[in-house]
């Protein structure tokens, strides 16, 4: 389909595709290791989860010229709002009390201001992949089985994602050159420097509406807007060894994407620069009458 990236993206996501009823041990459920503290998590975590109803929003608004891009989305939308709802069924079999209204869901909902496309295609990245690395640890933090097996399936989720937008990106540096890189390096570094700030850097954490600030990032909006840190940081105990993870799949997958290895966030950086200045050259040759070779 010329050279159209959805079908194919489609077919694989289909192929292994997990089934709610089937591929869940709701059977091997232990009532003893699941604590109130615990099941407060797995509510939060289904909240933020909805907010890809929001960021599919955004999406479609911010790409109505990328008609195959779009098209991919709604397998994004469709697996991420799944991840919802498999916690919430976690919680309607197990802790009742602890199901999302569907106020406390609708919070999330909310207009996130338009953004660059390049730039928002590689934050989702970054988010897939640092997603994939709390889920797992969370996996590891709980010792109720089914809530495990359920971290550890929607993590392999997030890691095909991250794959995806990894094609699309791929695509991006084929059509605009420069300008992919220089975004993708940009929020590459911006990423993998989770270290240097106070607040854990992932696109829900982010703030998306300057007329709604401070309440504009997703976490804030949560029945409790302190919940991430306390998650990360106090219970499922997400240290440096596991930011570290972190950085080197960005760092790792940057390396493959743009063909240059990068131990650090400093020689992205320092590439970022280099791709900076060629789009800085480039555009004062065209303004000097010189077309760029």
């Amino acid at each position: 389909m010329n050279g159209m990236l959805y079908p194919e993206l489609y077919k694989s996501l289909e192929s292994v595709r997990w089934d709610m009823d089937k591929d869940i041990p709701w059977d091997t459920f232990d009532p003893a290791l699941l604590s109130d503290e615990q099941a407060m998590t797995v509510k939060m975590n289904a909240i933020t989860e909805w907010a890809a109803l929001p960021a599919t929003e955004m999406f479609l608004r911010d790409n109505r010229h990328d008609s195959d891009f779009s098209a991919f989305i709604s397998v994004w939308f469709f697996e991420e709002q799944k991840h919802s709802l498999v916690l919430m069924e976690y919680l309607r079999r197990f802790k009742p009390e602890f199901v999302p209204t569907e106020a406390e869901l609708h919070a999330v909902r909310f207009p996130f201001d338009p953004a660059p496309p390049l730039e928002t295609l590689m934050l989702h990245f970054c988010g897939e992949i640092r997603l994939n690395h709390w889920y797992r640890c969370a996996a590891d933090w709980h010792t109720e089985p089914v809530i495990k097996q359920i971290y550890n399936t929607i993590s392999r989720d997030e890691a095909r994602h991250g794959g995806a937008y990894l094609r699309y990106m791929k695509r991006a540096m084929t059509q605009t050159g420069d300008v992919a890189r220089a975004a993708f390096a940009k929020i590459g570094v911006l990423m993998a420097s989770a270290r240097r700030t106070e607040k854990p850097l992932h696109p829900t954490n982010l703030h998306v509406n300057r007329e709604m600030f401070p309440n504009d990032t997703v976490q804030s909006r949560l029945p409790d807007p302190e919940w991430l840190e306390h998650w990360l940081d106090d219970q499922i105990r997400f240290d440096t060894t596991w930011e570290q993870k972190v950085v080197e799949r960005i760092l790792h997958n940057l390396s493959v994407l743009f063909e240059q290895p990068f131990a650090t966030v400093q020689e992205l950086n320092r590439y970022r620069k280099l791709a900076v200045q060629r789009l800085q050259a480039a555009s004062l040759d065209v303004e000097d009458g010189v077309q760029p070779a």
